[in-house]
């Protein structure tokens, strides 16, 4: 093997390099293959942490369990992926009989810690799709348990792996323009994406915290990760004018609506054949509707969110995130004592794409398209200087390029020493849902909510080393 299962195994830790606990050692068999369990099977988890680990790593990994509360979902999970191994509805009695090396959580979010932790105790190292979790409660419970075990928990940011990501991070940590004193971030999901949470179950706080958390923790990261600084107040306001009950009608889900012919949010589920036999061919063991109205009266999550955010290095940040956009697509700027970094992606305006927004999602979310090469622009404007443009070569599927590249990371190079430090640990994946949980508290409560009140973390001006 190109990697032996003990190498893997000995360099985890890397991977969860800011988790401030103490880190275990291991000692084992060198010749096998590196067990891996499953537990929850949807969209993300059969195809990203299923089948593409199955097509590019079989020859250091294999599949020993998958587990599902859904029976119908789990035996078509278990197809997809393409694996032999038994299944479990029971997640304590697939870790019993199959005892793994390592845990993939891709469950409903607000479940994340309760599979988490129940690893973490069993004597498992764990990698957990963000977020992390959905309440302060919860992270405190799984860094309470991460530091007990003495296991390793792993976050799946892969934002941070993208080559255009990473280009930003090495001109500022290379002091292109000096110290960053604010940044401006803006996010913007358009009607076709944007809409799509809210007729899932992430339209309810209680199931996944809000796209404050569901969706946001990749951007805040990503912000914690650039300003290489931790959080420490956020001040957020918030609103549902869209979507949920604003909206004159509403039907059964959009498969049996009255309204399909005048609804401009109508979606045919009958069309994705995926959809159909993982979700609709499985309802009737959970009642899980994938093609819910997105006008239902019990969504209560925010469909237009900002949120100001003070970093600990004293850099302040504004932030927004627009969740029925015209078009798919982001805007940052960082001001530096020196000058001043400009990027986006996919802003129509700026430069004619290529996908159309209604297949914006689809072909971010793609593994395994072959695509023609492309080149993206950052702006860097010193100060009393003309700009500069620099060239970046980019990707548009496996959420541009980043999905590899921690893939390979994790399970071929875990070893090797990274100069951007893009793995992220448990308090990685807490400073970022913090963030979150901070600026719904602030919407619900009015008041400015400080990082530090929320769980034990104390806020650092430079991320922990």
């Amino acid at each position: 093997m190109d990697v032996t299962r003990r190498k893997f195994l000995t360099s985890i830790s890397m991977l969860a390099a800011y988790t401030a606990f103490p880190l275990s050692s291991f000692d084992f068999d060198n010749t096998k293959k590196l067990r891996i369990v499953l537990v929850g099977t949807g969209v993300r988890g059969i195809s990203f942490w299923g089948k593409r680990l199955v097509q590019e790593y079989s020859d250091i990994l294999e599949f020993v369990g998958l587990s599902d509360i859904n029976p119908g979902r789990l035996e078509y999970a278990k197809k997809f992926i393409g694996v032999n191994c038994p299944t479990f509805a029971n997640f304590d009695d697939m870790l019993k009989k199959t005892k793994p090396d390592l845990i993939i959580v891709t469950t409903k979010d607000s479940t994340h810690h309760h599979f988490i932790i129940k690893g973490l105790e069993s004597g498992y190292d764990v990698l957990t799709e963000k977020p992390l979790t959905t309440d302060e409660n919860k992270c405190q419970e799984i860094l309470n348990a991460e530091k007990k075990s003495g296991k390793n928990l792993i976050v799946g940011f892969n934002y941070r792996w993208s080559p255009y990501s990473t280009k930003i991070k090495e001109l500022l940590a290379n002091n292109t323009i000096g110290k960053i004193t604010s940044v401006d971030f803006h996010w913007y999901l358009n009607t076709y994406h944007g809409a799509s949470y809210f007729r899932r179950w992430h339209g309810l706080k209680e199931s996944g915290g809000s796209l404050w958390v569901h969706k946001a923790t990749h951007h805040f990261d990503l912000l914690n990760w650039w300003l290489d600084s931790d959080p420490v107040e956020v001040f957020a306001l918030g609103d549902l004018e869209h979507y949920g009950k604003n909206n004159p009608f509403r039907g059964e889900n959009c498969r049996n609506c009255d309204h399909k012919t005048t609804c401009n949010y109508y979606f045919d589920i009958t069309k994705d054949q995926q959809l159909m036999d993982l979700y609709v061919a499985n309802e009737k063991y959970d009642g899980y509707i994938r093609d819910n109205c997105l006008f239902r009266e019990e969504i209560d999550i925010y469909d237009k969110m900002s949120a100001q955010i003070k970093y600990a290095n004293n850099a302040t940040v504004n932030y927004s995130l627009t969740t029925y956009s015209p078009f798919e697509g982001w805007r940052l700027a960082f001001n530096g004592t020196e000058g001043r970094i400009e990027a986006s992606l996919d802003i129509p305006y700026d430069k004619k794409t290529k996908v159309d927004q209604a297949e914006m999602h689809a072909k971010e979310m793609e593994q395994s398209a072959l695509e023609e090469a492309n080149h993206e622009t950052i702006i860097v404007h010193k100060l009393w200087k003309d700009f500069e443009k620099v060239t970046v070569p980019t990707e548009k599927g496996g959420h541009g390029g980043g999905d590899q590249r921690l893939h390979d990371k994790i399970f071929r190079t875990a070893g090797t020493a990274d100069p951007f430090e893009r793995s992220a640990g448990s308090r990685d994946g807490a400073m970022s849902v913090l963030i979150g949980i901070a600026a719904r508290n602030s919407i619900e409560s009015g008041k400015p909510i400080k990082i530090e009140d929320l769980t034990d973390l104390t806020p650092m001006p430079n991320r922990m080393k």
